[in-house]
């Protein structure tokens, strides 16, 4: 099993957990996400069963998160 943690410490970071909610409840295959917010800090932690599995759930994951703070900027 790989296991990974991504730390989100940013003005965004609510918004981005926020947004990330939806992704969450779609099933990924051979993956599971968990996202939470506490003390201005979003984490998400993910758990696949092997690294091509992990490597696209991360890559899905980020480009959310590139993509939450782009449209924040934006709309500053």
């Amino acid at each position: 099993m790989f296991t990974a943690e991504i730390s989100i410490s940013s003005d965004d970071a609510s918004d981005i957990i926020s947004a990330l909610g939806p992704e969450v409840g779609r099933e990924l295959p051979r993956t599971k996400a968990g996202v939470m917010y506490a003390e201005g800090i979003g984490t998400i932690k993910l758990a696949a069963t092997d690294s091509s599995a992990m490597r696209a759930a991360l890559n899905s994951y980020l480009e959310c998160i590139r993509i939450t703070e782009e449209i924040s900027r934006i709309t500053r």
